[in-house]
């Protein structure tokens, strides 16, 4: 930083620092005031806007703590709490955490880092955090000088808990199946049940939760190629209505126990789709699947079109059940979210249905939007180009 930064001996500034860049001005650290100075040379000129252009927000912090310089960059990783410059640091709001790292440098006259989170309100009510690396380091040719790097990585700390939480909701879904087998393996080792009944019982629960831990497991590969841009497409023109009525066979056993009315409205032809069959059969799978599994009353009415024009197609999924909470929706499609707590016990789904449902679409260059009233009507609508 040093090489960028041009200090002014002690005796012309009282210890501070002038900054070259964009108005050339020399900044007086004992009292906070600004004087003009005489116009910056080709060099500092150069050197300023070369500060200005890097991305990472850049700091000169004064030994009475004033903000001497602040680059453009902070201005952007800032844009509702700006930086002032020729103010203290420690008394500009959301600053108070990089003017710790700031004592912290000063006081230990060494280098050190830290993970900075402040909160921006995106909306009236809406609050946003921002995650950051701040540097600060000592400036010897300064008494009590010191810079700061700061950088928004906001992006890689989220891939990090989304990482985690991927990681923390998979070991906890695999583990009660997991834990279900072995306490059955115990009981078939021990001799306690010797055939019959129990025994079958014993084989069809044991089944039941290794076809749950294989279900799980496909669906996290599904959405580990789709999310890593792995998944090929093979693309060839299929009818949809003709896909949906495959996918309502496959689902028999449920529709019989549960009794739904259903209803597809398509064009008479059917209507072609240029995609890759092998994931909507998943798309329509899991979206009519969720509707009867989250509404195991009888009766339920389930709709499913499709509308065809010129750019695009319109698909939907809709039904008329118990619906999903305005608090939820913005949810639904993260990974191992389940909302309708009140029949969870009863119902087990791997929770990676919609989350597989979203990125399958977009992976068709298309959309997806969720829209509930509880108790109206649930809609799935989907938008794909043609």
């Amino acid at each position: 930083m040093s090489a960028v930064l041009k200090v002014l001996p002690e005796h012309e500034a009282a210890a501070s620092v002038v900054v070259q860049p964009r108005a050339a001005r020399v900044v007086n650290g004992g009292h906070g005031a600004e004087e003009a100075a005489a116009p910056a040379g080709p060099t500092e000129a150069m050197l300023g806007m070369l500060l200005d252009e890097t991305p990472q927000g850049i700091l000169v912090i004064n030994a009475q703590g004033v903000v001497a310089y602040a680059n453009l960059a902070m201005s952007v990783l800032f844009p509702m709490r700006s930086v002032r410059q020729n103010a203290r640091l420690a008394e500009q709001a959301g600053m108070e955490d990089i003017a710790a790292l700031v004592a912290g440098a000063r006081g230990g006259q060494k280098r050190v880092m830290a993970e900075v989170r402040v909160a921006f309100k995106s909306g009236k009510s809406t609050l946003e955090e921002r995650v950051y690396q701040a540097v600060a380091a000592p400036m010897p040719e300064v008494s009590g000088g010191v810079w700061v790097m700061v950088e928004d990585v906001t992006g890689h700390a989220l891939t990090e808990q989304i990482r985690k939480d991927f990681v923390t909701n998979a070991s906890h879904e695999l583990r009660t199946p997991l834990s279900l087998i072995h306490g059955y393996i115990e009981t078939l080792k021990s001799g306690m049940i010797k055939g019959g009944a129990s025994l079958n019982r014993c084989l069809e629960v044991m089944e039941k939760h290794s076809k749950r831990m294989m279900r799980i497991i496909e669906d996290m590969l599904t959405i580990s190629r789709l999310e890593g841009g792995d998944a090929q497409l093979r693309t060839e023109k299929f009818n949809v209505r003709g896909c949906v009525e495959d996918v309502l066979e496959h689902l028999t056993p449920l529709i019989e126990a549960r009794q739904p009315v259903i209803t597809l409205k398509f064009p008479e032809q059917g209507g072609i789709l240029d995609a890759d069959r092998f994931y909507w059969d998943q798309i329509f799978t899991n979206l009519i699947e969720n509707s009867l599994k989250e509404n195991p009353r009888t009766g339920l009415r389930i709709d499913i079109s499709g509308q065809w024009t010129e750019d695009e197609c319109v698909l939907m999924v809709a039904d008329d059940g118990v619906g999903i909470p305005a608090e939820d929706v913005p949810f639904v499609f993260k990974r191992f979210f389940r909302c309708a707590k009140h029949h969870s016990q009863e119902i087990k789904g791997t929770g990676l249905g919609l989350s597989i449902v979203k990125r399958a679409v977009e992976a068709h260059g298309g959309t997806i939007e969720l829209r509930s009233e509880p108790g109206v009507q649930t809609a799935f609508i989907m938008r794909v180009p043609v």
